[in-house]
């Protein structure tokens, strides 16, 4: 099945979309045919949650195995509500820092935690750590005998050189900031519930996922789209396709373990924001300026390790912005959350 549902230069509309980026490939039909019991997604309403759900529910019916695969989240609107039901996936509507709401959940080996705060996080410190700290240890205290893949970020580590190839899983953390700070919390967290409750964990540290709605890419299009002046002082950036995330973020849950196995997950490539720009500018027929200068090192993620263990991905960058720059070109609907992949001083 891997790549039959990809298409050379353009994606047709939303729902061509979303069944791509819930195309399960071989591999992950044969980790849903090895895993015993039901998948608990936590954070199924953010971006990359209704997908991640769909591919589960995909593979696991592929692989011809029963399991109940079920979503939470704070807020489920009836649309998704709706959208998780049609694909035979259960919705939950909880908040999962209420203890009861957290108690009241369904049991399951297997948890896919993504629930996390990131925009709008200046200003909300109390509630970032809230959730990228507190959250992580009630919900090991609540699922100690579960196999949980817990995301993180590539932000946790230092902005390196760009000739480096990237910060690997051995590089030392350095966060800047509330938000790169409670997600080493997190990661702490798992770490400290894992080693004394030998709950066994993955933790995928990403930079970043990126689909037609959403992402850097995206945002790079649509500022040249809108004939904005383009900073390149966050000169260089890593990316990968959502789908190839997904893929990797379900067979991680075969790699959990007791002290919990990083990964980081990103592309092969080291982009120049200004070259990629250029590209758009190319392909949209548009004009680029810029300004700034290209700082000599940027958030760069090694994503080497991921590629072994969990399958390289499938998808370039090259196609990733042909992909779009047609789909800005229509005029095709965005999630409207930028990145804000520009931020060197860690405030989100």
């Amino acid at each position: 099945m891997t790549g039959k549902c990809l298409p050379e230069d353009s994606i047709r509309d939303a729902e061509q979309l979303e069944q791509m980026l819930s195309e399960p490939t071989d591999e992950v039909i044969a980790t849903m045919g090895r895993l015993e019991g039901d998948i608990l997604i936590l954070g199924v309403g953010g971006k990359i949650g209704p997908t991640l759900a769909r591919m589960v529910r995909r593979a696991t019916d592929a692989a011809g195995v029963k399991r109940r695969v079920i979503g939470v989240d704070k807020f489920i609107t009836p649309e998704l509500n709706e959208q998780l039901e049609s694909n035979n996936i259960e919705p939950i509507c909880r908040d999962l820092l209420d203890p009861d709401g957290l108690a009241s959940l369904p049991d399951a080996p297997n948890v896919v935690y993504m629930a996390a705060k990131k925009f709008g996080s200046m200003g909300q410190e109390h509630t970032t750590w809230a959730m990228n700290v507190f959250l992580p240890g009630t919900v090991c205290q609540k699922y100690p005998n579960s196999r949980i893949v817990a995301y993180s970020t590539g932000n946790v580590y230092k902005m390196v050189p760009i000739d480096s190839g990237g910060s690997t899983e051995d590089s030392a953390v350095e966060p800047l900031g509330d938000y790169a700070m409670s997600c080493l919390g997190r990661e702490r967290m798992f770490n400290y519930f894992s080693q004394t409750q030998g709950t066994p964990v993955a933790i995928l540290r990403l930079n970043y996922a990126c689909e037609p709605r959403y992402g850097v890419l995206v945002d790079l299009a649509m500022q040249v789209m809108a004939g904005e002046m383009i900073d390149v002082t966050m000169g260089h950036f890593n990316v990968i396709w959502q789908g190839d995330v997904i893929a990797m973020t379900l067979r991680a849950l075969e790699h959990a373990a007791t002290p919990p196995k990083i990964i980081n997950l990103g592309g092969p490539e080291t982009l120049s924001i200004r070259k990629t720009a250029e590209q758009f500018g190319r392909l949209l027929d548009k004009p680029v300026s810029f300004t700034g200068a290209e700082a000599p090192n940027a958030f760069l993620n090694n994503g080497q390790l991921g590629h072994e263990l969990l399958g390289a991905p499938r998808v370039g960058a090259d196609q990733l912005i042909r992909w779009i720059a047609d789909w800005q070109s229509r005029g095709g609907s965005t999630l409207g959350k930028p990145t804000h992949f520009q931020t060197r001083d860690g405030k989100f």
